[in-house]
């Protein structure tokens, strides 16, 4: 029991994070050709996000509903402070410079969201009517059009789509979800007019990606053919042509299952995606076994959330979805996006682990 206090860890899940992360070194080091100075940034990054993980996971569900609001409260007041004094790269105002580390507030509403939304509808009557969700349509909107004009679509989406998922998992009737699909299909084309021409043509190029093959359609084809290449086997670690020849962009970070593919094959590529899938069902166990609608709320929300993030960046690199820079969760390459994802496993590691704990 004290060891289950001082380490509230969730076993499975621990053992496929940790898997998980190892292929990430694994397939960084591939990636970066070799570079052991990348590899060892990521894995401090690790440690951290470990860190992290198992600091969230002593939170109790009790403690976590209570700091909620002033997690959202935070995360929005950062993504305010990024348009005014953010760091600019890639075209894009998305960092926040702490001097020692620079960060990325977006990652953190990608826990605050669908935690604010959770908090909202469990203090009302459920399954909520047209007051609660008009709530949580500006609960949602606000921080993600905040992201959208950064620019970053891609993250945009998956904020607004982890706080949908906890609105369907409250007990939307399908009545709503027709009308929340209708309002959807009817206002596509101002938003479509909002898009930036790069994004209006990554999504064109969807469709024919050799309509540009050096532009909007390079980071497709080159993908989807060192996807094609890895055959069933692949063609065996540090071997992969696409990645080391240069032709793959991004190959560490939005790519990188286009350089495991190559050099895993068909057979790897089922294996990670049985892993993501593992995670993602566990995290649904622990939702279903949730001591109160808030915390089976967040879980649901956590794991399904997860799921999209898998869905969209293999089917980017696929090429069946649009180039929008979503990376491979806790495999690409990176720093703020690792420790947000861990965060939201820890809370799933405290929802399961603190249920144990109470008495029977």
């Amino acid at each position: 029991m004290r060891l289950e206090r001082a380490f509230p860890a969730d076993v499975p899940l621990l053992l496929g994070l940790l898997t998980l992360g190892g292929f990430s070194l694994v397939l960084l080091y591939s990636a970066s050709n070799q570079d052991l100075g990348l590899l060892y940034r990521q894995i401090a990054r690790f440690l951290v996000a470990l860190v992290v993980m198992v600091l969230v996971a002593r939170i109790s569900p009790d403690r976590l509903t209570r700091w909620t609001p002033f997690i959202y409260a935070f995360g929005l007041a950062c993504l305010v402070l990024v348009l005014a004094v953010g760091i600019v790269g890639k075209g894009a105002q998305r960092w926040l410079d702490l001097g020692l580390v620079q960060f990325q507030p977006a990652e953190v509403m990608k826990l605050g969201v669908p935690l604010m939304v959770a908090w909202w509808l469990t203090r009302n009557t459920l399954p909520p009517g047209w007051y609660e969700l008009g709530v949580v349509v500006v609960m949602v909107g606000v921080p993600s059009g905040l992201v959208i004009v950064q620019p970053d679509l891609g993250t945009a989406l998956l904020i607004a789509a982890s706080g949908v998922v906890v609105i369907f998992l409250a007990g939307l009737t399908w009545r709503w979800i027709v009308a929340l699909g209708l309002c959807l299909a009817v206002s596509a084309p101002l938003l479509w007019t909002q898009l930036h021409e790069y994004q209006q043509r990554r999504i064109f190029t969807l469709f024919d990606p050799w309509s540009d093959p050096m532009g909007a359609g390079y980071h497709t084809i080159q993908s989807v053919i060192a996807v094609g290449s890895g055959g069933l086997a692949g063609k065996g670690w540090l071997n992969g042509s696409q990645s080391h020849l240069d032709f793959i962009p991004e190959r560490g970070t939005d790519f990188i299952f286009a350089v495991f593919a190559e050099e895993f094959g068909f057979y790897g590529g089922i294996f990670i995606m049985a892993l993501y899938v593992f995670l993602v069902g566990r995290g649904l166990y622990i939702s279903f076994y949730a001591q109160d609608t808030f915390s089976r709320l967040v879980a649901g929300s956590l794991s399904l959330t997860f799921f999209l993030y898998v869905f969209v960046n293999i089917g980017m690199v696929s090429g069946v979805l649009p180039v929008v820079g979503v990376p491979l969760p806790l495999v690409s390459y990176g720093g703020t996006s690792m420790v947000t994802l861990m965060a939201g496993f820890g809370i799933l590691m405290s929802i399961h682990s603190h249920k144990k704990l109470m008495p029977r």
